[in-house]
């Protein structure tokens, strides 16, 4: 068997659905996904999102667009704590869920969590009642994202002192990773929609290792691989990928807040080109061969 000339690892909010709608809003993101699907690359759609939102508004598209039966096609849903594979031959589209129970949440810590939501931000935000294992709080599509922004750091505050209260090691997402042998175990992820509570193994990095175990099991590892995302959390699948030894490059649909050192290198679309709009840009290219 050949080995496939691309693989994607593909984040799902800013590059393929878009971060104001929260669904595919530009046809031609699904029609090359699929043409992709069917010539063999590999596509994984590594994500924060639960296996609910993407059953819904990634792979609900996709089935309608044609994604045909046995393509390479999988989901890494809540950071590396989800995955199943994805395809018209599965019920819904979707295989069977595995759920990596010890990066769960203790079930109090999501209670208090969706109490604080009703009680004093639920004119803001939302609790995300499909996650299996992350506590997200979303931004609600109404709401302005400046508006959003500006009470963001309050929600997050309170939710770093429940963790603290409970006795659990927490820290930011950007804060060093302290030395303690155990003394960290959740984190706060808070992006620009949203504020995600998780497992301090879970990342885009562990998402990565999952895509290479379910591809592994369904043919040869592609040639070179490409990264997407809207984030600089985004850039943990390139740095995996990179130092196990393949070859990558990373699309960054998101510059503004800054394109890092890399030994791989980093694609942008044209200035002002960003989100969805870039990762269309992305997908045609690699379609046509342009990689």
């Amino acid at each position: 068997m050949t080995a496939p000339r691309l693989g994607l690892l593909l984040d799902v909010d800013g590059p393929i659905a878009s971060p104001v709608s929260r669904t595919i809003a530009i046809p031609s993101i699904v029609a090359d996904l699929v043409a992709l699907a069917a010539e063999g690359i590999p596509v994984v759609f590594n994500t924060g999102r639960s296996d609910a939102f993407i059953r819904e508004q990634v792979v609900g598209p996709l089935l309608a667009g044609g994604l045909a039966a046995g393509g390479r096609v999988h989901a890494v849903c809540e950071k590396g704590a989800v995955w199943c594979s994805i395809g018209p031959q599965y019920p819904d589209g979707m295989g069977d869920l595995t759920v990596a129970e010890d990066l769960a949440l203790p079930r109090d810590y999501a209670d208090e969590m969706r109490e604080l939501v009703r009680t004093d931000y639920a004119d803001l935000v939302f609790f995300d009642e499909t996650k299996r294992a992350m506590v997200s709080i979303e931004q609600r599509v109404e709401v302005p994202n400046a508006t959003y922004l500006e009470r963001q750091p309050g929600f997050d505050a309170l939710a770093m002192a429940a963790l603290e209260r409970r006795g659990l090691g927490v820290r930011r997402l950007d804060d060093v990773r302290p030395d303690a042998d155990g003394a960290v175990q959740w984190r706060i992820d808070p992006t620009i929609i949203s504020t995600d509570v998780e497992s301090d193994r879970s990342g885009k990095d562990l998402g990565a290792e999952r895509s290479l175990e379910l591809l592994a099991q369904d043919g040869e590892l592609p040639v070179a691989w490409r990264t997407m995302g809207d984030s600089r959390s985004d850039y943990a699948m390139a740095d995996w990928l990179h130092a196990n030894g393949h070859q990558v490059a990373h699309v960054d649909v998101r510059p503004a807040d800054g394109v890092p050192e890399t030994p791989y290198p980093v694609c942008t679309a044209p200035e002002g080109v960003i989100h969805d709009e870039a990762g269309a840009r992305f997908l045609a290219d690699w379609r046509a061969g342009r990689s």
